[in-house]
């Protein structure tokens, strides 16, 4: 096998292989450029310090994640962008240290199958851990959420987006293995690699997806008000938010005729003056919702005992605010700040969060009224469609279409809201189910359960539309399953890890 790199080379190679992987994401969405990208970081991987290991995926880290995560410095400045990215990157740092312990157990040491099945669990493991801790993790980045162009986006049906992560790592990986192998000419050897590869990919075209209707549709109106300002001025301007949304709701309403649409969504944010409390933005939705002669499931906040709640709140005409979903996961440094007084020496930004978030302790379910009964509606808030947990905890709980509400102007014209909607279309084929992301100012969209994307809008502009989206019961094998792939491929990295270490303890 040929030697490693140079070190230099290792940490060009690291650092080319973020680049890459990033790519594969929106806005490109050059899918196979995942596989590159994997594939670069585990030539960068070859030599055998431990040490070394953490300083090769930390560079690939800080490569990938400071460009992915370009829109936290659009909207909070410099310092918390490069806080966040640097934190991220030592997560990769970590799956390079476990990596280079692992490689040691004798046995996958001597199989190239066992140190594909043993790079993907590590990868994937890690990939959670850093979605779990700390305060809540954050999932942003995983290499599933890059696949949503890809025909391994259907494999997201049966194991979520754990397993579609490991499929993405041991690609790369193989890749790799194909590279080494054509510097010895071993053509054969390498011509295998690249045809599992390959295969791999065409085979998951061949995963069903079912879209059909199992109990009836439902016809939802979205509106998509859009602010004056983008950034963070955006907040400065709720009623006129508030009021660009109503006006919305009665434009969509006289296009699609009073009375035709079971409900209208709107954004988070939409009325940042609770409609409960407060009479002006309460007039606001009422006149929108009589105009549309449905409920309307929209955005507020909720302050109460020195904290607040982010809430999804359904108001119907001539009732007003009948059910209510808070937030489960408030974005730390965002929404509420950790640690405020340590977090205030590096950044004064941090006060602009006057009020700490609390989170919600309800799953994500809201029943909206219809001439038949009601259907369950899964709320999602923002950067909650990050999380596996959540979104899947509403399904399984009953929801037959979800809604993703997002706020999207505190981040420009970067890459934020279509990441966020490749998430999106991800669990609408992850658990089986239509789900309509609906923005402030943009992209908002309507996926459908096999992926495809309807309705699509602009950023910064208003927009409104419509669709009859199937209702679905069934629980696909992703729903089902919850985190028994992610816990299994944990406990077999851990047990690996542990056996690298005992190997080279006896060796010592």
């Amino acid at each position: 096998m040929p030697s490693p790199p140079s070190r230099a080379w290792t940490l060009l190679l690291a650092a080319g292989g973020g680049l890459l992987t990033d790519t594969a994401f929106p806005m490109r969405s050059w899918w196979p450029f995942a596989f590159l990208g994997i594939a670069l970081l585990a030539l960068a991987l070859r030599r055998d310090s431990a040490r070394w290991a953490f300083v090769v995926g930390t560079v690939w880290g800080l490569a990938f994640f400071s460009v992915h995560l370009w829109w936290a410095n659009d909207a909070v400045g410099s310092v918390p962008w490069v806080a966040l990215s640097v934190f991220e990157a030592c997560a990769v740092g970590l799956f390079g240290v476990a990596w280079a312990w692992i490689r040691r157990v004798p046995w996958i040491a001597a199989h190239t199958t066992a140190q594909t099945f043993a790079f993907a669990f590590a990868w994937t493991s890690i990939e959670q851990l850093r979605s779990q801790v700390p305060f809540g993790g954050f999932p942003w980045g995983k290499l599933a959420f890059s696949q949503v162009e890809s025909p391994l986006l259907r494999l997201a049906s049966i194991g979520g987006a754990p397993v579609v992560s490991a499929v993405v790592a041991a690609l790369g990986f193989l890749l790799a293995v194909a590279w080494w192998r054509l510097r010895t000419l071993r053509i054969a050897a390498t011509a295998g690699a690249v045809v599992v590869t390959v295969g791999v990919v065409a085979a998951c075209l061949a995963i069903p997806l079912d879209t059909r209707a199992e109990n009836g549709t439902m016809r939802i109106g979205a509106v998509q008000g859009n602010v004056a300002e983008p950034g963070l001025g955006a907040f400065d301007n709720a009623r006129e938010v508030t009021d660009n949304h109503a006006r919305g709701t009665e434009e969509l309403a006289e296009a699609e005729g009073p009375g035709t649409l079971d409900v209208v969504v709107w954004p988070e944010n939409a009325a940042d003056y609770d409609p409960r409390s407060d009479a002006a933005a309460g007039d606001a939705v009422e006149r929108a919702a009589q105009a549309a002669e449905a409920p309307i499931l929209l955005g507020t906040q909720r302050f109460a005992d020195d904290t607040r709640y982010n809430e999804s709140i359904l108001w119907e005409p001539g009732v007003g605010a009948t059910q209510v979903y808070a937030k489960q996961r408030p974005a730390p440094f965002a929404e509420y700040i950790p640690l405020r007084d340590l977090a205030r020496r590096f950044s004064s930004a941090v006060d602009l969060v006057t009020v700490d978030m609390s989170a919600g302790t309800e799953v994500g379910v809201i029943d909206v009224p219809v001439d038949s009964g009601s259907i369950p509606v899964g709320p999602v808030i923002c950067f909650e469609v990050a999380y596996d947990d959540l979104v899947r905890d509403a399904v399984v709980a009953g929801a037959q279409v979800l809604v993703v509400q997002t706020n999207n102007a505190s981040f420009g014209y970067t890459a934020e809201s279509e990441q966020q909607l490749a998430m999106t279309r991800f669990r609408a084929v992850e658990l089986g189910r239509t789900a309509v992301q609906i923005s402030t100012v943009g992209v908002s969209g309507v996926a459908t359960p096999n992926g495809v994307l309807r309705h699509e809008t602009e950023l910064f502009t208003p927009a409104q539309f419509a669709e009859t989206v199937p209702l679905r019961t069934s629980l696909t094998p992703a729903a089902r399953l919850g985190d028994v792939p992610v816990i299994t491929m944990a406990v077999l990295a851990a047990v690996a890890f542990v056996g690298g270490i005992a190997t080279w303890r006896r060796r010592a």
